[in-house]
């Protein structure tokens, strides 16, 4: 009967994935949890569905495929900002995995748990969901024509310090497996970290971030926990960061702090830095309210970046 129940529960997971990402043109968005995920809680209804407003709301955390024309077999796993309070999915998300995709790199943009809306996991919501999501790209790798050795991760603001959290804590189950997806590694290939959030210990801890996952007065052991340069050791994937140096929400030292902490840990690691550039540039014109700002250039770093490792086509 138990094999019965579990061999249910792996095609109930599997077989929505396959069905979405097996056509290259899908642009659904698949969910990640067979069920209610991990502790259950959370929002009622359905996402915030306007494309010109961030989202909210995140009742079903979900894994979009942005699939180019001719695909290299690298894949991106993209995590939008927001402060975990929304995630800035077209301006950070959807603009990555165009950017991407035309060098022919597979986007995926994920849709995580906001700790904010009543999910029972708390802080660890957004990480369960990312290493989910990994795990199903790379579960998936394959029969999508990917490299499963070349699956790596992006993240924006908050979207930074979750996939800095992927990046360093993928020896950690967050949650109980579930199915043969969750056979797959969570661990990123290699890890690309823009204007991220990384310390949330003073005087760097006035931050959205460091407010929705461990509150306004943590322990000392919550904020080094939740602090991605805390994480960081040998065999952890090789790290891009790109901040400003004028950045009044994530400030610059950020960078300085994680870009430490791998040389210590033997982490490859290099960094972007950007005089000019404020918070929220996403892949080059940087936001502040509706109106926009002078471009920020910062990508062909990436691309350089990419080719060295192999990642990108000549």
């Amino acid at each position: 009967m138990m094999f019965g129940r579990r061999l249910f529960m792996t095609l109930l997971a599997v077989s929505p994935f396959v069905k979405a990402f097996a056509n290259p043109s899908s642009v659904n968005a698949v969910p990640l949890w067979p069920a209610e995920p991990p502790g259950g809680g959370g929002p009622a209804g359905n996402a915030q569905a306007n494309p010109n407003k961030p989202v909210t709301n995140v009742a079903i955390p979900t894994l979009r495929m942005v699939r180019p024309e001719k695909p290299n077999g690298t894949a991106v796993l993209i995590a939008p900002g927001g402060g975990y309070r929304f995630i800035s999915e077209k301006h950070e998300g959807e603009a990555a995995a165009k950017w991407l995709a035309a060098r022919g790199i597979t986007a995926f943009i994920l849709t995580y748990r906001l700790p904010g809306e009543g999910w029972m996991a708390g802080p660890l919501a957004p990480l369960q969901d990312a290493q989910r999501a990994l795990r199903m790209i790379r579960f998936q790798a394959a029969s999508l024509g990917l490299d499963e050795k070349k699956i790596g991760c992006m993240g924006f603001s908050a979207g930074g310090h979750l996939m800095g959290m992927l990046s360093t804590r993928f020896q950690q189950n967050s949650y109980q497996p579930l199915d043969t997806i969750d056979t797959a590694s969570s661990r990123p290939d290699f890890s690309i970290l823009a204007y991220p959030v990384i310390t949330l210990k003073p005087p760097y801890d006035h931050t959205w971030t460091r407010m929705m996952l461990v509150g306004r007065h943590p322990t000392a052991e919550a904020e080094a926990e939740w602090s991605v340069d805390a994480q960081v050791k040998a065999g952890d994937p090789p790290f891009l960061l790109v901040h400003a140096k004028d950045d009044p929400v994530a400030k610059f030292p950020n960078a300085l702090i994680m870009q430490a902490a791998c040389e210590k840990a033997g982490v490859p690691v290099e960094l972007i830095a950007l005089e000019k550039g404020g918070h929220g540039f996403g892949m080059g014109l940087s936001k502040m309210g509706m109106s926009e700002k002078d471009p920020v250039v910062w990508t062909p770093g990436l691309e350089d970046w990419l080719r060295k490792r192999g990642l990108l086509s000549l």
